[in-house]
């Protein structure tokens, strides 16, 4: 399993060759040790059920969050080259984040009713899988605590970790209950969706667990007090709000064979940053065309919806809101005493930057 881990994680991240090959060795210890957990009696069907389940859901992604983790380290200690133990216990971090997003995706496709994910089908949507997947998702999470308990209880920092793990997953749960009763739940109503809804969804849906947790579990591995970096996390904050700005920017805009993907952010009545911004420089005809279009899959609708984005400038508001954005983080960047912390945000931050996928 190892060569597999190894595969996905060297074709799927962003990170430096040596972070990606280190991380990727750990995987397959970090399974067999919940595998051989000996607070439960496995049989051998729930060892296997559990084994592919790992497999299906933590695999497969990019594991830039994860590889984050490492690389923030080591700037922040200064060095290129990690100790054996310091190499181990980063990537175990690491993977507890991957782990943590399995858990939200597992769970989040089953909300959304969702067809595929990375490329496969939904986990829940797999034959003899299904509502199990509910249960599969606390077991991921549960996960998380095992690892946490196992290789890092006695650590000074044991409960600092634990306590950002769940306050993590609390704002991330909660973002994720506004952007469902925002955009899923009675009628369909366009005037709930604005700028202050929507930043507050991604903030707490996305930025917190992809920007902050990686950068705050580096932290804590140099021996720092969280307390002290409030302005780090604001900082990582507003890169995460940026990152999924420019996430519904390229729904629309993007070029589906580059991204991956065909944006259907219009057809699911999504709490887009482009139709909030539409809606801000609407006149009443116009807002009469989203009313009309918004969320439908018809062919028909959507692209008078992109009409519309068109004759209203978005492309053009999108990239003087990339600007401005990129300007005020490196001045909040630069503004940052430790030089070591600076470095960890302008790599955060030009991995993104101007990014087309």
């Amino acid at each position: 399993m190892a060569a597999a881990a190894a595969a996905v994680v060297t074709n799927g991240s962003s990170g430096g060759d040596s972070s990606k090959s280190a991380f990727a060795e750990i995987y397959s210890k970090l399974k067999e040790e919940m595998l051989e957990d000996p607070a439960f009696e496995f049989t051998d069907e729930s060892l296997q059920w559990i084994d592919r389940m790992l497999d299906y859901n933590v695999l497969g992604g990019k594991c830039n969050r994860g590889i984050s983790v490492i690389d923030s380290y080591k700037m922040l200690k200064g060095t290129d080259v990690l100790s054996k133990e310091e190499t181990f216990l980063a990537c175990t971090l690491g993977w507890c984040i991957e782990w943590l997003q399995a858990y939200f995706l597992v769970l989040d496709d089953i909300m959304d009713n969702s067809q595929t994910r990375r490329g496969q089908p939904c986990w829940f949507r797999v034959p003899q899988v299904g509502l199990i997947a509910v249960n599969d998702g606390i077991i991921l999470r549960n996960h998380i605590s095992r690892i946490l308990q196992r290789h890092f209880k006695g650590k000074p920092y044991y409960v600092d970790l634990i306590d950002l793990f769940n306050e993590v997953e609390f704002k991330t749960a909660s973002g994720q209950l506004l952007d469902l009763i925002t955009t899923h739940e009675g009628e369909k109503d366009l005037m709930k969706y604005n700028l202050t809804v929507h930043r507050r969804i991604v903030q707490y849906k996305t930025a917190y667990y992809s920007f902050y947790l990686p950068v705050a579990c580096a932290l804590l591995l140099s021996g720092e007090n969280l307390d002290n970096f409030g302005d780090v996390k604001n900082i990582l904050v507003e890169m995460g709000t940026y990152f999924q700005v420019q996430d519904d920017y390229l729904d629309c805009y993007g070029d589906p064979e580059f991204i991956g993907k065909i944006g259907t952010d219009i057809e699911d009545y999504k709490c887009s940053w482009l139709v909030v911004q539409a809606l801000e420089r609407a006149d009443e005809n116009q807002k009469h065309i989203l009313f009309e279009n918004y969320g439908k899959p018809d062919p028909e609708c959507v692209a008078k919806v992109k009409d519309l984005y068109k004759e209203l400038n978005l492309e053009a508001v999108f990239h003087e809101y990339e600007r401005e954005s990129y300007n005020k983080l490196i001045a909040d960047i630069e503004a940052q005493p430790n030089k070591a912390v600076q470095n960890v945000l302008k790599s955060f931050l030009h991995k993104i930057y101007k990014r087309q996928k």
